[in-house]
């Protein structure tokens, strides 16, 4: 799947996994809020690890929510609101099963330019405007999946040559340079509240 490899885990066999998985790099998008990121693109690895099986969407969805559920729940838990995200990642594999027929990769193909699949990615449950902007620059940098327009469309992760997201982690110093513009930008904030 990955035009190059993802790295973003810190761990290699779940790095491996987001690279050739559409379905996990979904997941670990999902699950890429209010804790390290980490810690979200390393979750669907372990998720398939708990299950017994590789990610399948349509085996997801017709999961029993409460048993879904415990796999995120299960120590250490896969996220800090393991009930609600656990919730989220199955209603996204609803979607993906249902209107994709189980082909994740089919949310983000073939979309006639970058607002439209903005605006796809946007009505995923979970992602704002905000996340599918991201995630759109996402494909476009690592994965090649570059409509017409999709570079002002994701705007302004879709930069060339910037360190904004998840969009621009490729190895240890890119992630570097991520950190420290997110930091750059709470001490922004803080300084403008505090005003």
């Amino acid at each position: 799947m990955a035009k190059t490899a993802i790295h973003l885990s810190g761990d290699k066999d779940a790095d491996a996994l987001l690279s050739k998985d559409p379905l996990a790099l979904l997941i670990g998008m999902v699950l890429d809020q209010q804790i390290p990121l980490e810690r979200a693109f390393w979750a669907p690895a372990e998720l398939a690890r708990r299950m017994g099986r590789p990610l399948d969407a349509a085996t997801i969805a017709s999961m029993d929510p409460e048993k879904f559920a415990e796999f995120f729940k299960e120590r250490p838990a896969l996220h800090r609101f393991p009930g609600s995200m656990a919730a989220r990642v199955q209603a996204v594999c609803h979607i993906v099963a249902d209107e994709y027929g189980g082909k994740t990769a089919a949310l983000w193909s073939r979309q006639p330019d970058g607002d439209a699949l903005v605006q796809r990615l946007a009505t995923l449950p979970g992602f704002g405007k905000q996340k599918a902007r991201i995630f759109g620059a996402l494909l476009g940098k690592q994965l090649g999946v570059q409509p017409a327009g999709w570079r002002a469309a994701t705007s302004p992760f879709g930069a060339d040559g910037s360190y904004l997201s998840v969009a621009d982690i490729t190895d240890a110093e890119s992630l570097a340079k991520v950190r420290a513009h997110k930091q750059e930008m709470k001490a922004r904030a803080k300084a403008r509240a505090e005003a």
